[in-house]
């Protein structure tokens, strides 16, 4: 009797040991958590109180120094240094995809004053708006001003034309320019110097070709 309840219960323990290694993939205790915090992190609003800064503000300012991921630096150009517009560039090529979407960004902010067409026929000045006409880009009087001067409008504004610094970034501006020297390029201006690299290369290359 004894020998037989000592099997039953062996039996017992032996299943009842399978059964609970084996929960059919469903976990129930998850175990021990390394880093609970980090786990169950507490999550803050913005603009709420955090107790994990001195300051007690959630929202943080970048660091000192640094450059946000996929921002330019800093221009500074200053305002009215009209010198110092004549000879600001960049060291930014753009791709052919680039300059398109510049075109799309000039279509936006700038083509409602001087025409989809750099022609200064713009919405405003052809609705009787205005009562002088906005830069005519494609004329010769424009063709060649240098970028800096061009960047410097964009940034500051010119006369009537507001600032597009809020609109704008300092890339995008920079692109806005490129579709325009690659437009006025086409239309009597200097060659364009803009370009990526690689265009640049196979358009010189095009170029020789046909000579």
């Amino acid at each position: 009797m004894n020998k037989t309840k000592s099997i039953v219960i062996a039996t017992l323990a032996i299943g009842l040991g399978l059964t609970a290694c084996n929960s059919g993939g469903v976990r129930r205790n998850p175990g021990k958590i390394y880093a609970p915090d980090m786990t169950y992190s507490q999550a803050y609003d913005a603009y709420t109180h955090n107790p994990n800064f001195a300051d007690g503000e959630t929202s943080r300012l970048p660091v000192s120094g640094t450059v946000a991921r996929g921002h330019e630096l800093p221009d500074h150009l200053t305002e009215g240094d009209t010198s110092a517009y004549k000879v600001f560039t960049t060291n930014l090529r753009f791709t052919a995809a680039e300059v398109e979407e510049g075109g799309r960004l000039f279509n936006i902010y700038c083509g409602i004053c001087h025409g989809t067409k750099m022609d200064g026929q713009g919405p405003l000045f052809a609705s009787g708006k205005f009562a002088a006409m906005p830069a005519n880009l494609k004329d010769a009087k424009y063709l060649n001003m240098p970028m800096g001067t061009m960047y410097a409008a964009i940034k500051f504004g010119k006369n009537v034309m507001g600032s597009y610094a809020s609109q704008l970034d300092i890339k995008q501006r920079w692109m806005v320019i490129a579709y325009i020297k690659k437009v006025q390029s086409e239309n009597g201006g200097a060659p364009f110097t803009l370009g990526a690299a690689e265009e640049e290369h196979v358009a010189m290359a095009e170029q020789a070709t046909e000579e």
